[in-house]
């Protein structure tokens, strides 16, 4: 769907990168090999973002720094659109809100660093029923037309856990907070 209405899948990762997970960061070269794409094509993109006030940047040594401008005032509706194409939006309304006991839910994975891909990746922290779980997963699948990977802890077991494997730290998308206040 996004792709239809921006041709330029440079934009798009970099829309994915910036606007999914607010706290990523990351320097011209380091798109060049995360996105196998020319550095000029990204410079391009890049100076486009800044100039619209959508990404600032910071200098850190010689390395020009970019990140999204959280203050800008279509960043939320960017954010929306970006949890919308990837399906996380339809993830949480079809799974999460209707298994019961669900505290806290983290993406992990490639969406986590802001890259795309056919595959979510989940930390689902709470009671549920995992039969009931599957079911739902599947049905969202076919509805995103992505698949879903998922790990369930329970909360003192997702506090004991090792976390040090996921790079970045899981990010939080969806708890109970989140659910009272919409």
């Amino acid at each position: 769907m996004l792709d239809t209405l921006i041709s330029s899948k440079t934009r798009i990762k970099l829309l994915l990168k910036f606007f999914l997970n607010s706290n990523a960061t990351a320097y011209l070269r380091s798109l060049e090999s995360e996105f196998g794409e020319s550095s000029n094509a990204i410079r391009l993109e890049l100076n486009k973002f800044e100039n619209a006030g959508m990404l600032t940047s910071s200098m850190q040594g010689n390395k020009k720094i970019f990140r999204a401008n959280v203050q800008h005032p279509l960043f939320n509706d960017m954010h929306n659109i970006i949890l919308k194409y990837v399906g996380l939006d339809s993830i949480i309304e079809n799974v999460v809100k209707r298994l019961g006991e669900v505290q806290k839910v983290y993406l992990t994975g490639a969406f986590s660093r802001g890259l795309n891909s056919d595959v979510i990746d989940l930390i689902i922290i709470g009671n549920v029923d995992k039969v009931y779980l599957i079911r739902l997963v599947e049905k969202a699948e076919k509805l995103i037309q992505r698949k879903i990977r998922y790990l369930v802890y329970k909360e003192d077991e997702f506090q004991a856990a090792d976390l040090s494997q996921y790079n970045p730290k899981p990010l939080l998308i969806w708890n109970q907070e989140m659910q009272m206040t919409k």
